[in-house]
């Protein structure tokens, strides 16, 4: 068995509690826009790092920027809307947000035990829906993009709900099931979305046959390709769940790592170890308990 997933069962069995998970990295929790902090409660939230992020919205991104047109570049480049972001918890300034030290403290472990294994691409999942994964995969790879030396490549490889571009506030557009299909070219799916260093696919027009496109040659071969272009690029995939349908197991096996997001007093002890288990011979990397209100 997984350490990582060790470790944590076997701490729920001592608590006795049949919905928790201790993380291996830090919690990203749910906003509680009734929480107000003391000197003292502070102090406490520096060591258990359940600081609240999501209902700060009067903050400045200088990293935004307008909509223009590189002519070098086929990538689309667009201006978002702020309070679009911040409606869905997203943290697009990592230097100035409140919440930005426990993404960077995520971020930091998170790659060290990728680039230890030698690997660049990562799968962010869930044992089931609804548990925070797509908005904690997006302010990761915001905080990756501004590491000093890194680019990022986000990807909805959710094809049978595609939700990354709504949280940027984008339109429904062509992505990564219209490249799959052949009816769009990686160039045209490309978006930068006014945050520095990051690039994202969409998940364009949802699939039916999410599980097939997922598995054919033509994406295994699009992520060899993405892996290997530029040295200093992270590959972030937001997946779909592990236990609804076999999108994720099928495609796990064309990644480095796996991050898998659980929910605090949700998540079931028995949907993580089958969630594991369906991963296979990937590698679990860490795991993040969302909405904690610990």
């Amino acid at each position: 068995m997984n350490d990582i997933l060790k470790k944590a069962l076997e701490r729920t069995e001592r608590e006795g509690n049949d919905n928790g998970l201790k993380h291996e990295l830090p919690i990203l929790p749910e906003n509680n826009p009734a929480t107000s902090s003391t000197p003292a409660q502070e102090k406490e939230k520096k060591i258990s790092i359940n600081k609240n992020f999501s209902n700060k919205k009067n903050f400045t991104g200088s990293n935004l920027s307008a909509k223009k047109t590189d002519p070098k570049s086929k990538t689309k480049k667009e201006a978002i809307n702020q309070k679009i972001l911040a409606d869905h918890k997203i943290i697009y300034d990592c230097r100035s947000h409140p919440g930005s030290d426990q993404v960077k403290i995520l971020r930091t472990q998170m790659l060290q035990r990728l680039l230890a294994s030698g690997g660049n691409s990562v799968l962010i999942t869930s044992p089931r829906p609804g548990e925070g994964k797509t908005v904690n995969t997006i302010n990761l790879a915001i905080s990756i993009a501004q590491e000093i030396d890194r680019t990022v490549l986000l990807i909805d490889a959710n094809l049978r709900k595609p939700a990354v571009h709504k949280c940027f506030g984008l339109d429904e557009t062509e992505g990564l099931a219209d490249y799959l299909l052949g009816k769009a070219s990686i160039s045209e799916i490309m978006i930068n979305p006014g945050i520095d260093k990051l690039t994202i696919i969409p998940g364009g027009r949802p699939l039916t046959t999410s599980s097939e496109m997922l598995g054919a040659t033509r994406m295994a071969d699009l992520v060899t390709e993405m892996k290997t272009r530029y040295g200093d690029r992270i590959l972030v995939f937001d997946g779909p769940d592990m236990l609804t349908n076999a999108d994720s197991q099928v495609f796990a096996k064309l990644v480095d790592g796996v991050v898998l997001v659980v929910e605090a007093e949700k998540t079931a002890r028995q949907d993580i170890k089958k969630a594991i288990e369906l991963l296979g011979k990937t590698p679990l990397i860490g795991t993040i308990f969302n909405k904690s209100h610990e």
